[in-house]
């Protein structure tokens, strides 16, 4: 599984510097060596806490570090700033933050309709010829934006995209419609993220966390179907008890029926424990099937819902997290 950074640096429910350092200390030593962070995770911080505590605790040939860049700026735009110029830019200043020479992971994190697809895709296999990245992923795509992208590329001879970050979880599960085939028959990876639906499946109605009452992102994301997706929570919680497990424990081993590396986030020790104890336990084929009888079709949500060619401003998240340096 990879270990999400989203839950680290500097914000209002976010993890500080030192904590964080104790987080990725204690999954560095449970072996977790996954790390996907971003640029605009909380300002670049994210970022910065994260190469810091790499480079005094893990050799960085040991380690798979993905980062992620944003749209083209209003700014930028009216600037005449290309899309090759702006991916250029996003990695110089990535790789500034995280102290490396390179990521394994270099990922478009939400597309820009109002760049050509073309100067995004020639500016990340730019980043792979300079040696920048070793790979290339997207994130919230929908799969004919992922087919399009890998036939210019391989029209080109471009690298071409590896991995998918999407939202997936026992909550939002419409990648089932077409993405998961669409991966397996390509050989492509999925990392999904939000894999606890931001914490809603590792409690229990009622309960709440720091992050639950101050990160209006993750309202953004279920709020609106939080009745639909009560029965669901409910069954999780009825087998963490009937295992003697966690709650997140129950929800990660269902995940690892679907893919092998899910990204996680990490706000205390413990949810490390919670991620490490999901890879020892097995649920029973008619487990599963009672996790997911009560699920029923979502409409897009978060970021997905911002990912229309209809959208001409820039997504609120974007603009609330977007690294201006």
């Amino acid at each position: 599984m990879g270990f999400g950074d989203n839950t680290i640096g500097q914000h209002s429910w976010t993890v500080g510097e030192e904590d964080s350092r104790m987080i990725i200390r204690k999954a560095l030593d449970e072996g977790i060596n996954f790390f996907d962070t971003a640029i605009g995770y909380q300002l670049g911080t994210s970022e910065q806490f994260l190469g810091r505590a790499l480079r005094d605790m893990a050799k960085r040939e040991e380690m798979v570090v993905a980062t992620k860049f944003l749209p083209r700026t209003a700014q930028e735009i009216a600037d005449g700033v290309t899309g090759q110029q702006h991916v250029e830019n996003s990695i110089n200043t990535s790789l500034e933050h995280l102290g490396m020479d390179y990521v394994d992971l270099y990922i478009y994190h939400i597309w820009d309709y109002k760049t050509p697809m073309e100067e995004m895709l020639e500016g990340m296999n730019n980043v792979v010829k300079a040696g920048k990245a070793r790979y290339l992923g997207i994130a919230n795509v929908h799969p004919y934006q992922l087919v399009k992208m890998n036939t210019l590329a391989d029209r080109n001879g471009w690298a071409k995209i590896i991995s998918v970050q999407n939202h997936y979880n026992l909550l939002m599960r419409e990648e089932e419609r077409e993405m998961f085939q669409l991966c397996q028959e390509e050989g492509i990876a999925m990392t999904p993220y939000s894999a606890l639906a931001s914490g809603k499946r590792s409690r229990k109605p009622g309960e709440d966390s720091k992050r639950f009452r101050e990160d209006a992102y993750l309202h953004h994301k279920y709020d609106a179907t939080a009745d639909i997706d009560a029965p669901i929570i409910a069954r999780v919680a009825e087998l963490a008890d009937r295992y003697g497990v966690s709650m997140t424990e129950i929800t990660l081993a269902w995940m690892f029926t679907k893919v092998d590396a899910p990204i996680v986030g990490a706000t205390k020790l413990s949810h490390i424990d919670g991620m490490v104890g999901a890879c020892k336990v097995q649920l029973a084929a008619e487990d599963i099937a009672y996790l997911e009888a009560p699920y029923r079709p979502h409409d897009l949500e978060g970021v997905m819902a911002d990912n229309k060619p209809s959208v001409t401003a820039e997504p609120v998240w974007v603009s609330a997290t977007r690294n201006v340096k």
